[in-house]
């Protein structure tokens, strides 16, 4: 759960706020280098719940 956690307020967050701060003109630029490394780091949350799920399900 930790590791959810970390990914999610130390990557996605930011990022997020990133995007969201940005003009509309200039988000379409920016949302393809965005999504690449977003959806990388939502990857490794995913993986990241997997594994607590599997400890708690194995404890």
């Amino acid at each position: 759960m930790l590791g959810v956690l970390l990914v999610t307020f130390a990557r996605n967050v930011p990022w997020n706020n990133e995007l969201d701060a940005l003009a509309p003109e200039s988000a379409a630029e920016y949302w393809r280098g965005y999504l690449r490394r977003w959806t990388a780091w939502n990857h490794m949350r995913t993986l990241a719940a997997t594994a607590a799920s599997a400890a708690f399900v194995t404890a």
